[in-house]
């Protein structure tokens, strides 16, 4: 027997790819989605053998996909982007909201295809999703206003969220979404160091990665300044003052503020 999905419980996921299944995957763990009310869909060549792997349904078919499901969240490059919302756009109504976390792809573009009587929402998440650890910036059309509030409870599941204006939304693209593999790449330095005074890689990979997490904490929790918290573990001729002061002549936060903006003038391009 087919599955019945309920329009206005189903969520479809355009372009089952890494974030698109972090976004299913960290939904289904929140405990408000069933893996049941998620449709992905995915060209036909990568579709799963098992249709319904995981409790999902994949499918190829996006205009099913769409039918189907009242939020539409679409997680393809942004080269298919005008593509796909050809192919669907006489299947988006206006009882539709469309969730775009395609870079650098805008609402103007969207609405080109579906109209302004739909409400459309960038979303920037990043792959932390898959565990609700995602930082995530919203942004509504006009339309959008009205029902932004649910869009915003629904990637609280998953993470936290910031609304932004859209002219920021490549700012977040930089900081947010390429920002993890940034502090990912820091973790795997610090590990790379523990390593070569003593530790085993596994180990330093601990060390490293829970000290990291317990940093972020400290700012996310007390609400303090970076510096505030590094004045407390710096004392005068002390071991910690000397390795930032290395660190500093090597170019260690030039190096990372040149990253930020170096993806962000290439989101923008």
């Amino acid at each position: 027997m087919a599955q019945q999905y309920t329009f206005e419980k189903t969520i479809a996921i355009i372009g089952g790819g890494n974030i698109g299944m972090a976004i299913a995957q960290g939904l289904a763990q929140s405990g408000k989605y069933n893996a049941s009310q998620i449709i992905i869909t995915r060209h036909q060549n990568d579709l799963p053998k098992d249709l319904n792997q995981g409790g999902f349904t994949f499918t190829c078919d996006n205009q099913f996909a769409v039918k189907n499901a009242r939020i539409v969240i679409f997680t393809v490059l942004p080269i298919l982007a005008p593509i796909i919302l050809k192919d669907i756009q006489n299947e988006i109504t206006s009882g539709h909201i469309i969730i775009s976390c395609v870079t650098g792809y805008t609402m103007d573009s969207i609405e080109e295809f579906v109209g302004k009587d739909v409400s459309i929402i960038r979303a920037m998440p990043n792959t932390a999703i898959r565990i609700r650890e995602s930082m995530t910036c919203l942004s509504g059309n006009e339309k959008a206003k009205t029902i932004i509030s649910e869009v915003e409870a629904l990637f609280n599941l998953v993470g936290i969220t910031l609304v932004i204006e859209e002219e920021y939304m490549s700012s977040a693209t930089a900081l947010g979404s390429c920002g993890i593999a940034f502090f990912l790449r820091s973790i795997r330095a610090a590990s790379q160091g523990g390593t070569q005074i003593g530790f085993h890689a596994e180990d330093a990979q601990l060390i490293a990665a829970q000290t990291a997490k317990g940093a972020a904490e400290l700012l996310l929790k007390l609400g303090s300044h970076p510096e505030e918290e590094i004045d407390m573990v710096t004392t005068p001729r002390g071991v910690t003052i000397a390795g930032l002061n290395e660190m500093e002549h090597n170019g260690f936060s030039s190096a990372l503020i040149k990253g930020i903006v170096t993806s962000y003038e290439k989101t923008k391009k």
